[in-house]
């Protein structure tokens, strides 16, 4: 439910359970929740694939995904788009999104209400894509599911959560200030898609097993409880 005591005056809370992904674009888009409706150009509900295996979030659009409404578009945009390309992926493959939906005027970090009226929209992000991991991008997004961690201390590593896959990044756009990020973000994705390529193979390898014996169970492996790197 969206939290009706916002200071913006919204009235009554809002149900998403029921809402499907069209729906969800819209009322996000529309949305005049908290006071970044009140200085965004559009809103930036997301992008990608409606059925992605991977999925980005990161902390709030920029000057550029505000005139355009898509996320990721700039020049930190770019390099993520080389990054996905690191593990086999392109774009569309992968749905990227982010924890506030507006721009925070002058790229300023996102406030605690204006976090908690957009956590419902990504909460419903979250169900209907129903990603096999979810990549944290930068501190906003990793404080998101992990109150409390500091990203230096634990990128690079996938843990489980609630029964979901979570790796943990630093932002992309860390890179473009500091180049020693770059290396870091890089090797951290690699790290990703080797994990992805290893759930690929324990996949296939299962689907094979119940292939030839119908009764074998379709069982979770043992690394659906944690792979860390």
């Amino acid at each position: 439910m969206l939290d009706s005591a916002q200071p913006d005056g919204a009235v009554g809370p809002v149900d998403l359970s029921n809402i499907d992904f069209d729906g969800l674009d819209g009322r996000i888009s529309g949305c005049r929740l908290c006071q970044l409706a009140t200085t965004r150009t559009r809103a930036v509900p997301g992008s990608g694939s409606r059925t992605a295996e991977v999925m980005f979030i990161g902390e709030g659009p920029g000057f550029h995904e505000d005139q355009q409404g898509k996320p990721f578009v700039g020049r930190a945009g770019q390099f993520l788009d080389q990054l996905i390309g690191l593990i086999g992926l392109n774009r569309g493959d992968v749905y990227i999104t982010n924890v506030v939906k507006c721009r925070p005027p002058n790229n300023r970090d996102p406030l605690p209400h204006e976090l908690a009226v957009c956590r419902p929209y990504l909460d419903r992000q979250i169900e209907l894509i129903d990603p096999r991991v979810i990549v944290t991008l930068g501190r906003y997004s990793l404080g998101t599911f992990f109150p409390g961690d500091v990203i230096s201390r634990v990128h690079g590593t996938i843990r489980s959560k609630d029964g979901r896959h979570f790796c943990a990044m630093f932002h992309p756009a860390a890179a473009l200030h500091q180049e020693r990020y770059r290396q870091l973000i890089i090797d951290d994705m690699k790290r990703l898609g080797e994990w992805l390529d290893v759930r690929a193979q324990e996949q296939a390898k299962l689907a094979l097993e119940v292939l030839v014996d119908p009764s074998t169970p379709d069982r979770p492996h043992q690394s659906e409880q944690l792979a860390l790197f």
